[in-house]
């Protein structure tokens, strides 16, 4: 999840272990596993994640965006208590109502005011086998259902009123059809968002058109 920038508690300014998955990579619609085995695996992947939401800057990743099927996601909220890890979340219990303005790191650059619960009782369990049980309001709540959203499949343009979602699809739409004319092999999109921007800004260049098609918006969660 992007959102207000945060200190980050560890993070060595080294280059991020992952490439977060964007709309429209299909695992971003599937349903994570849950963990069955808590194991240095699973912590190594933990650490290459905070990295990682480090690096983007985020609040929070789960860990479907960067390509894993398993229920996992990992967080800092600026608390100072440092990146944290929760694993097969569950969210037992939500009450009352509250707007935030929303974003996503899988949907870069745009953020909507979505409603939600303003407070939520999150279970699951941390990398040394204990259980956790946080009760939580307003901003932390608004990350775990964010994260754990991502775990079951769910991006935040599922979460916006019609007309929100209309203008959401619109704008992802026209992102598609520019990433396709800046990449019309393919080869971007398997080499990675870095080469094809590079492609798209050599497409601007030689037809004299503009090299970006930048969209405004709140930093995602």
């Amino acid at each position: 999840m992007a959102g207000r920038a945060v200190a980050p508690g560890r993070y060595d300014g080294c280059v991020a272990p992952f490439a977060i998955r964007t709309y429209g990579d299909p695992v971003l619609r599937q349903r994570a596993l849950e963990v069955e085995e808590i194991d240095g695996r699973l912590a190594q992947l933990a650490e290459q994640m905070i990295d990682t939401m480090y690096e983007a800057p985020g609040v929070g990743l789960a860990a479907p965006q960067v390509g894993v099927r398993k229920r996992l996601f990992v967080y800092d909220t600026g608390d100072g208590a440092g990146a944290r890890v929760i694993v097969n979340p569950t969210i037992a219990e939500s009450d009352g109502e509250w707007t935030f303005e929303e974003g996503c790191l899988s949907v870069p650059g745009l953020s909507w005011p979505i409603v939600r619960p303003r407070d939520v009782h999150l279970t699951g369990w941390d990398l040394d086998g204990a259980e956790v049980s946080l009760e939580v309001s307003e901003y932390d709540a608004r990350v775990f259902q964010h994260e754990v959203d991502h775990l079951d499949g769910v991006l935040l343009v599922e979460r916006l009123d019609p007309d929100q979602r209309k203008e959401a699809m619109r704008i992802l739409r026209a992102r598609t059809l520019d990433l396709r004319a800046g990449d019309p092999d393919g080869l971007g999109a398997l080499l990675g968002e870095d080469h094809a921007a590079r492609q798209a800004t050599r497409a601007g260049r030689a037809t004299g058109g503009p090299p970006d098609h930048a969209v405004g918006g709140a930093a995602g969660l």
